[in-house]
């Protein structure tokens, strides 16, 4: 019995060395939390129906580093705001894969939307 419980000590106090010192799992909540907290917003310009202005809305407290966007139709760019004229009708999936920092942590959360261009 001496032994059983000897064992099941060490592989407690394993256990808590493992997970006490893991970071990623907490690294993994924050971004899933951050992933809330941003919106991909989207208007279609006046003059220009294929035309159509892309933002991002953010209610976090981190600092965004970087947006990068993906429009659907094999086209890409960069910025919190962007424009972008599509060649042709359709559907697309727009992606925006926003990294925020909070000192030396980032996470990229990439929230997408399905839009119809007339």
């Amino acid at each position: 019995m001496k032994k059983m419980k000897r064992i099941f000590a060490v592989v407690i106090i394993a256990f808590l060395s493992i997970s006490c010192s893991k970071h990623d799992d907490e690294e993994i909540v924050d971004c899933f939390g951050e992933s809330i907290l941003i919106q991909l917003k989207h208007s279609v310009d006046g003059a220009d129906s294929k035309k159509i202005n892309y933002s991002i809305e953010y209610a976090g407290t981190k600092t965004i580093s970087s947006v990068k966007w993906t429009f659907g139709d094999g086209s890409t760019g960069t910025g919190m705001s962007i424009s972008h004229t599509y060649a042709a009708a359709g559907n697309f999936e727009v992606k925006a894969d926003v990294t925020t920092k909070e000192g030396s942590s980032e996470c990229t959360s990439s929230p997408k939307k399905n839009i119809t261009v007339n």
